[in-house]
């Protein structure tokens, strides 16, 4: 008997495709708190879910590799293994590519043809920004 079987392309495993809503989140809070123990994190959470879930989360980011723990006294303190910086180009990248194509210009266009009016000090900064890509320098 003969099978056929159809191969699917999948995503790339970016750090975005790889979290939930949840553990997304909580990374959020880590990376704006800097570090922090379950109670930190479970005080900055929607939802309220509770003290062992959050711990078990945590333990599942651990795991994952985004996260790693000291102790300090009787508590585990979290803090992220990742730089923020390296999480946003890996976001950005995944909504680029995404929902614009992977088009930098639909991006600007996208934002600068909005409804809302770009003020002129952020134009500025961002011509400023595109005046140092043509150069060969970075943003």
């Amino acid at each position: 008997m003969y099978v056929a079987v159809r191969y699917i392309r999948s995503m790339p495993k970016t750090i975005h495709t790889t979290l939930t809503r949840r553990e997304r989140e909580i990374l959020d809070i880590l990376y704006r708190l800097g570090r922090g123990g379950v109670t930190e994190v479970l005080a900055e959470l929607s939802g309220k879910p509770s003290y062992s879930t959050v711990r078990a989360q945590l333990r599942v980011l651990e795991d994952k590799g985004h996260v790693r723990h000291e102790e300090q006294e009787l508590r585990y303190v979290y803090m992220p293994t990742v730089a923020r910086g390296t999480v946003r180009q890996s976001v950005l990248k995944h909504i680029v590519d995404t929902f614009f194509d992977g088009s930098p210009h639909k991006v600007m266009a996208a934002l600068l043809g909005g409804e809302s009016r770009v003020p002129k000090e952020e134009l500025d900064r961002i011509t400023a920004v595109v005046e140092k890509a043509r150069k060969g320098g970075r943003g």
